[in-house]
């Protein structure tokens, strides 16, 4: 014959499920079956809800949550150079600089400001020259770097770690879609391709070794790639540029920085000019390291060097092409579409060979100074 389970003892147990025993352990202790608990918990679990306190587990887990919320709040206000008194606008354009960083309510809780507030400062301020569009760029030449240290091996776990530990306050999430953006893929050492690539890399030299100084075209090129933000879509641009007459020989554009866009702006290069014992100078991005783009450069008969890991300054004469261009067009020009923006791109490469003098050329144009060595094919420098 059963015994009858009383009211009180329901509750009892319905009570320790609410403080954290499983339906499968009350069941073993108690002999009944489960359809038995669940039936008693969904029949009296709102009334015990409410007469029973939260337990102590459910308590801890709260107390952390807060004291955690409370730490980044303590952070923020370290972090900024005002306080929840402050005006507004002073306000909003300090947590500009952490926007990001911490969650949206941690930043507007700290100085005490609405969230609508905050949402609507940032889409104000939304625009090409934003304090966040100059902070990714940052980050990605950092990311760049660490990922060339580590031979193409470290994912966006290991590097956020990184630039944590050097101060640097990032998600995992915001490295990886930097990442994804710049084309740069952790390398799986898993087949007879990667194993090849691999040893590729470690041979990278730099032969360079900032001597710009070249006596006759064609002998050395250099290239790099650089990302613009038009409207709500990045742009990655690639140029390939004779050290020799400073002459952009290529340009390619695309929505990724990938091994297609570097060996279009080669191959373009290479099949007009025919250089015979080039030398192609580079970073260590992936696009130029890739097995496809190694396949190319052999298949040419071209050597590869590449800067130093970390080191822009290996390759200046590309950084100084694209920051002329931003200060000459770029930045003074809106563009209507993405067909404008590009139009503009390749007149600008026009004006810079044939009407731009340079300061390193004697104040010739790219052009005249190719002209004048092939009238006088000598070394002149």
């Amino acid at each position: 014959m059963k015994t009858k389970t009383s009211e009180k003892a329901k509750i009892e147990l319905v009570k320790k499920h609410i403080n954290g025993d499983s339906v499968g352990l009350i069941s073993k202790d108690t002999n009944l079956p489960k359809s038995t608990i669940y039936y008693w918990i969904n029949r009296y679990g709102k009334d015990v809800k409410k007469e029973t306190p939260a337990s102590a587990v459910q308590e801890l887990c709260y107390a952390k949550m807060r004291i955690k919320k409370l730490e980044g709040i303590i952070e923020v206000l370290r972090a900024v150079d005002c306080t929840p008194s402050s005006p507004l606008r002073q306000k909003l354009k300090a947590l500009e600089q952490l926007y990001g960083q911490y969650s949206v309510h941690t930043l507007c809780e700290a100085l005490g400001i609405s969230r609508a507030s905050l949402y609507n400062h940032m889409l104000r301020n939304k625009r090409d020259d934003a304090w966040f569009v100059k902070r990714r760029e940052n980050l990605k030449q950092l990311i760049q770097s660490i990922y060339d240290e580590s031979n193409q091996i470290f994912g966006a776990g290991k590097i956020r770690a990184i630039l944590v530990d050097r101060g640097y306050i990032v998600s995992e999430k915001l490295v990886s879609t930097l990442m994804r953006e710049m084309g740069l893929y952790s390398i799986c050492i898993s087949s007879k391709k990667d194993n090849v690539t691999l040893g590729w890399n470690e041979r990278k030299a730099n032969i360079l070794k900032q001597n710009f100084d070249v006596d006759q075209p064609n002998k050395i090129w250099v290239s790099d790639v650089t990302c613009y933000k038009f409207k709500e879509n990045y742009y990655y641009i690639c140029v390939f540029i004779d050290l020799f007459s400073r002459k952009v020989l290529s340009i390619s554009i695309g929505r990724n920085n990938s091994t297609h866009l570097v060996r279009t702006a080669f191959s373009s290069a290479y099949i007009t000019r025919k250089p015979e014992d080039l030398i192609i100078h580079t970073d260590r991005g992936t696009p130029y390291t890739s097995f496809s783009m190694q396949g190319l450069v052999r298949k040419y008969g071209v050597t590869q060097s590449f800067s130093n890991a970390g080191k822009p300054h290996d390759n200046a004469v590309v950084e100084s092409f694209f920051s002329h261009f931003k200060k000459e067009e770029f930045y003074r020009r809106k563009y209507g579409s993405e067909s404008e923006f590009k139009k503009s791109l390749n007149e600008y490469v026009k004006r810079y060979n044939s009407a731009r003098p340079h300061k390193y050329l004697k104040y010739k144009t790219p052009e005249q100074a190719e002209d004048a060595f092939w009238k006088n094919p000598k070394p002149t420098r």
